[in-house]
């Protein structure tokens, strides 16, 4: 039945753990997904009803069940307002049996119209007093439409219960396509694997395939486990994990995620990580918890609901009870005050609150998948939405990481650039230090690695000495340059990153500049995440003063520190975390989830950037930005606001009109219609209001 299947959706939201932390960092789900990546939490509830919503043979007998009472409800009234007009027709001696006879058809089509609606309403509030659970929806709308057939308002019991099947049908498919749009994405789990032993293909489950295995994936197929190509290359589709719909080229040495699609060609993969450790299950482990860490708002609204239903139970009966007493007690009296009564248990009904507050968290997590972005919880999507803070790291998250020339600095016209890149790169030539990579990369001739570098000596903390071409060259820091007495040297007011001098024979010939490049979007985050409520943005980093002042001017932001250990980090995280973090305003931190652990746990937000393959980022953070895009940063934050604005719409909405046609009831100004109306009608208005985040298109 249609309401079983509401109640168990309710279920799924408001499935609570027993120990609630103020800061949660799951390691664990409670439930598991199916193979075709719908998700089945385990439900601790007293009542063994089917999960999920079912839109296929059951909807539409539904559908059809409130369209046969509707046609019979249109009957009763026909023969109750219309036929009275033929009675003139009658002939007298047998007026008072047509009467009787077309009251008694009327009647029993009022009944049959309520009893094809209301029977499934009628079971789940008696289950609910068997099981203690007296004050739910089911039992409101029971006793208001009982209610008012005893007092034989019939063809208004009818109407009700026919309108609130309607509104949870119509609720239903609203809340079905919803969950439809959310597990849409989570279907990139492959269930069989192609491995080749030999040279032969076979196919076997996914799950029984082992780390070092050698998989085939050819073209359109899904790539079902994690690894290294070892043999072709192909275009792979990433969308499903990253929410980047550009392809990404991936040959030998690459690393392809399960999940991902190879778009052409055919693919040797060697196995890194088991099923049970790729992207994809950590993916859909992440989605299956966020589902079950409430925000503050949903426990709010669940302890609401249990607190405000009572009181419009006992308050229903006073309606009913106290005026009458007053005003003398007449039939009539009772009648009125009894049907207004009824009235209030209709309108008062908290299902509006109930469901459209974590289906607006719900949405607001499948909007945000689509954009590559998982929060691990509605909490979190909560306090994001309060931050008024926010770090960035800046090695791996504002920057790329990986060091390259950006300039190269004659001391005169003798020398050219590409000659003195030459001499600095042969002298490099044995190092791997990643500044000595760095070099070698920017620079390439015939001659590269083939001229005899000879007597080289790495001196410790300053550079590198060496014999090329018959020339002593030096290549280091300045305190090589003046260890070495070089002649004409000058250091360099250089602070875009670090700089290499070179000198030859004794002579300063020149400087390299070699940094850590700023990532693509670097330079509008800042402006953007202040257009999205963030007051203060400061940057932490390990690397030195000079090259932390330049990326921070870069990028704008406000305050910086440098030269930070992980546990310098955390001391400075305490420092802003007592000057923002108060119960209306949090600090995030965002880093590369890799050496940041610490203070992607200590913050009251953890964003791990772009490492959705990574056991520490996956861990110690709360939201997991699964594109290496640092505009996914002020996107998340820009989606946590939207979906805590429609939380509060729904709130305010909600209760305003409620209280409003309350009043009307109470005063006499509104009928059982609009009772019904202010029910159905105000949670169908929440429920699409909060659906409403799933229709918005794609971000960039």
């Amino acid at each position: 039945m249609f309401l079983r299947k509401k109640t168990s959706l309710n279920r799924m939201y408001h499935h609570e753990h027993h120990h609630e932390h103020e800061h949660e960092h799951a390691h664990s789900a409670h439930g598991h997904f199916h193979s075709d990546g719908h998700c089945c939490c385990h439900s601790h509830e007293h009542h063994g009803h089917d999960h999920g919503y079912e839109h296929g043979h059951d909807a539409e007998l539904s559908l059809k069940k409130i369209m046969l009472s509707a046609v019979l409800f249109t009957a009763a009234l026909l023969c109750e307002k219309f036929f009275p007009h033929f009675y003139r027709y009658v002939p007298e001696q047998y007026l008072a049996d047509c009467i009787k006879g077309m009251r008694a058809f009327s009647l029993a089509l009022y009944a049959a119209s309520y009893l094809i609606c209301g029977l499934p309403v009628l079971r789940e509030a008696l289950e609910g007093i068997f099981h203690g659970e007296w004050f739910n929806e089911e039992f409101l709308m029971s006793a208001a439409t009982v209610g008012a057939a005893f007092m034989g308002e019939y063809s208004e019991a009818a109407a009700v219960m026919i309108l609130f099947q309607l509104g949870e049908f119509l609720e239903g498919k609203a809340v079905g396509n919803s969950r439809r749009a959310i597990t849409s994405l989570l279907k990139i789990k492959s269930e069989t694997a192609r491995i080749l032993e030999g040279s032969e293909e076979k196919t076997v489950p996914s799950s029984s395939v082992k780390e070092g295995s050698i998989i085939v994936v050819n073209s359109g197929e899904r790539v079902p486990l994690d690894g290294i190509v070892v043999k072709g290359s192909a275009l792979v589709d990433t969308a499903a994990l990253t929410g980047e719909s550009v392809p990404r080229s991936v040959s030998e040495g690459s690393e392809v995620l399960s999940g991902s699609i190879n778009t052409n060609g055919r693919l040797e993969i060697k196995v890194t990580r088991c099923l049970e450790e790729s992207a994809v299950s950590r993916i859909l482990r992440l989605v299956e918890e966020s589902q079950e860490k409430k925000s503050v708002s949903e426990k709010f609204i669940k302890r609401f609901a249990k607190v405000y239903t009572p009181i419009v139970c006992i308050l229903a009966v006073a309606v009913a009870v106290i005026p009458p007493a007053i005003l003398g007690g007449s039939k009539e009296i009772w009648h009125t005050w009894i049907y207004r009564a009824l009235e209030l248990l209709v309108v008062s009904c908290p299902c509006a609150l109930v469901i459209s507050v974590p289906l607006s968290f719900f949405s607001g997590i499948g909007f945000s998948s689509r954009n590559g972005i998982l929060f691990k919880g509605s909490g979190y999507i909560e306090n994001l939405s309060k931050c008024r803070a926010l770090i960035l790291d800046k090695t791996g998250t504002v920057t790329n990481g990986v060091f390259e020339v950006i300039d190269v600095v004659p001391s005169d016209e003798s020398l050219s650039k590409e000659e003195l890149l030459a001499l600095a790169s042969h002298a490099e030539i044995f190092s791997s230090h990643p500044v000595s990579v760095s070099l070698k990369n920017a620079h390439s001739c015939p001659l590269c690695g083939k001229l005899e570098v000879k007597n080289a000596e790495e001196i410790s903390g300053h550079g590198i000495k060496c014999d090329i071409a018959g020339k002593t060259v030096l290549v280091g820091n300045a305190k090589l340059m003046q260890r070495e007495a070089v002649k004409n040297f000058t250091e360099a007011d250089e602070r875009r990153g670090s700089v290499i001098y070179i000198a030859e024979n004794s002579l300063y010939r020149g400087f390299i500049v070699i940094s850590d490049t700023l990532k693509d979007g670097s330079l509008e985050l800042v402006k953007k995440l202040k257009k999205n409520g963030i007051k203060k943005v400061f940057m932490f980093t390990g690397d030195e003063e000079k090259n932390a002042s330049y990326v921070a001017e870069k990028i704008g932001a406000d305050e910086y520190y440098s030269g930070l250990l992980p546990e310098d980090k955390v001391l400075r995280l305490e420092q802003v975390l007592s000057e923002f973090s108060t119960k209306k305003q949090k600090v995030a931190f965002a880093g590369d989830g890799i050496n940041d652990a610490p203070v992607l746990t200590r913050s009251d937000v953890g964003i791990s950037m772009g490492a959705f393959g990574s056991d520490s980022a996956v861990e110690a953070s709360d939201v997991v930005i699964m594109e290496d895009n640092v505009l996914r940063i002020p996107l998340a934050v820009r989606i946590a606001k939207k979906t805590m604005r429609n939380v509060r719409e729904n709130i305010f909405f909600s209760l305003f009109v409620k209280a409003c046609i309350i009043a009307l009831c109470a005063a006499g100004l509104a009928d059982m219609w609009i009772a019904v109306l202010g029910d159905v009608g105000v949670t169908m208005i929440a429920v699409l209001n909060s659906a409403r985040l799933l229709i918005g298109r794609k971000n960039k």
